[in-house]
């Protein structure tokens, strides 16, 4: 078995071994039940340390082997995550709390980070460049050495290996935090891929632990470049971390996503587009609908139906029978998600479905005129609460959908498709979909968001990959050193 308790219980992955972490141990906790499913070893500073010595040493050697037996690694990696994808995915549902086609979702979106990743040894790494001297001049992409990956716990997969694979890729180490609540899917997971797939020992160590242990792989000298997924507040502090220290950060934070229903839309389509965007995966997705503009003219007909939408979503335990929506991750995030929406009903949102709760499961939540001030309009809820705003004319949707920090994506719902491209492009974001809602993630495009969601598209594709996980180096070449005049 891949996963096989006996390896990783009570550890961390630190310089190619499985060792016990200076931090203690983490409970793996099933949200569904409150059951203990085991215990991963808990990081502490001087685990960073470690690690970034071993990984800087490791790096050297990893970036001199030759491109085709890098390539080779991240394909064989590819493999495994479709052979091992029954067990990985039980993990996925019972420790994060995913209902199982996200579960699926995750593993085929792994495999292909990982052969896309497997193309980029092989991609041209540098250009020649025009000069006034006799000389041969050029610019290589070169590995920048060791990269910390910091990954929330949502769809701790995706969010993990979109990085790690092309940072390993390219020829660098990689120092992996994942969030301690989902630490053997998001970790011990990435950690066993690749230990299997015959990546050297030291080019990844896999370190749960808490924001001590984040600060520690931000603040350290020998790691060059951060790529950090997790709420805005989080990756500010992030961002000041790393500038103190002159190196990288690439942000993909939190989100604030609009439907925008236009008057010409089908209403059955644009509600089964919003239930999905509002209540896949709990809500808990960055890109997840925040909030719904629709047109007055189909306004009260889609929230009816959405309503009824929402009250006939099965609310469960994944793991045991079938569900829309599991459960949230802790009570934390419960009670966030319900004050937030109380808060919004205090302020005059009109709950038409839901708004209440049992145990972690929270019921999928409609809230119909909401107030543009109330806090499920301004602030992200990371829950299944679909906020729906009425609008009279396109450039009031343009308005309502730009009145947020966040920029992250947009969906727009028009049988008109060049008129809804043209709206978009009036509204600050990331990521634009036309005829589809706000949730959607592929190896091969970039991913990223504007504003408080994150400074762009620093994931996902070749060229964003290159540009995240590399450094342009100048290189000039002369046959007869010159002479200068002193």
């Amino acid at each position: 078995m891949l996963l096989d308790e006996t390896i990783w219980r009570d550890k961390v992955f630190l310089g190619g071994t499985w060792a016990a972490g200076s931090g203690g141990t983490i409970e793996v906790v099933e949200p569904a039940t409150g059951a203990v499913l085991g215990a991963v070893g808990r990081a502490g500073a001087d685990d960073v340390a470690a690690a970034a010595e071993s990984a800087s040493e490791a790096q050297k050697q990893w970036a001199a082997t030759p491109h085709t037996q890098r390539a080779a690694v991240l394909r064989k990696a590819a493999q495994l995550w479709s052979e091992h994808g029954e067990e990985i995915a039980d993990w996925n549902v019972r420790e994060v709390g995913a209902i199982p086609p996200i579960a699926q979702f995750a593993l085929h979106v792994a495999e292909q980070e990982c052969y896309e990743a497997s193309t980029l040894p092989g991609r041209p790494y540098g250009e020649l460049l025009p000069s006034e001297e006799p000389r041969l001049s050029m610019s290589r992409r070169v590995p920048v050495g060791v990269v910390g990956v910091i990954s929330p716990f949502n769809v701790p997969i995706i969010l993990g290996i979109r990085a790690v694979a092309p940072a390993l890729a390219l020829g660098n180490a990689v120092i992996l935090k994942p969030d301690p609540r989902t630490a053997v899917t998001g970790g011990v997971t990435i950690a066993r891929i690749f230990e299997e797939a015959g990546l050297p020992p030291g080019v990844l160590h896999v370190l749960p632990g808490g924001a001590d242990v984040g600060e520690a792989l931000v603040g350290h000298p020998a790691v060059r470049v951060i790529a950090f997924t997790g709420s805005t507040a989080a990756g500010r502090r992030v961002a000041e971390l790393a500038g103190r220290h002159l190196k990288r950060a690439h942000l993909e934070l939190g989100g604030n996503s609009a439907l925008i229903v236009l008057q010409d839309a089908d209403v059955d389509t644009a509600v089964n587009l919003a239930a999905f965007g509002s209540f896949f995966h709990q809500g808990q997705i960055c890109m997840t609908t925040g909030r719904h503009l629709v047109h007055e003219r189909l306004f009260d007909d889609f929230v009816e139906r959405l309503a009824a939408k929402a009250a006939a979503l099965p609310v469960g335990d994944p793991a045991r029978e079938p569900v829309a929506l599991g459960p949230l991750i802790d009570a934390g995030q419960r009670d966030k998600v319900h004050n937030l929406v109380t808060a919004s009903m205090d302020r005059g949102a009109k709950p038409v479905a839901g708004a209440s709760y049992r145990e972690l499961f929270y019921a999928p939540t409609v809230l119909a005129d909401v107030p543009t001030d109330a806090p499920a309009f301004v602030e992200e809820v990371f829950g299944p609460v679909a906020p729906v705003v009425r609008f009279s004319a396109p450039e009031d949707a343009v308005r309502l959908a730009s009145a947020s920090d966040y920029g992250l994506s947009l969906g727009i719902v028009t049988p008109d498709v060049m008129r809804g491209l043209a709206l978009a492009d009036l509204v600050p974001t990331g990521i634009v979909h036309i005829n589809d809602q706000t949730v959607s993630d592929e190896a091969t495009s970039p991913f990223g968001g504007v504003g408080a969601s994150g400074n762009g598209g620093r994931l996902g594709g070749a060229a964003a990959n290159v540009e995240a996980f590399t450094e342009t180096r100048w290189v000039t070449v002369r046959g007869q050193a010159p002479t200068y005049p002193f």
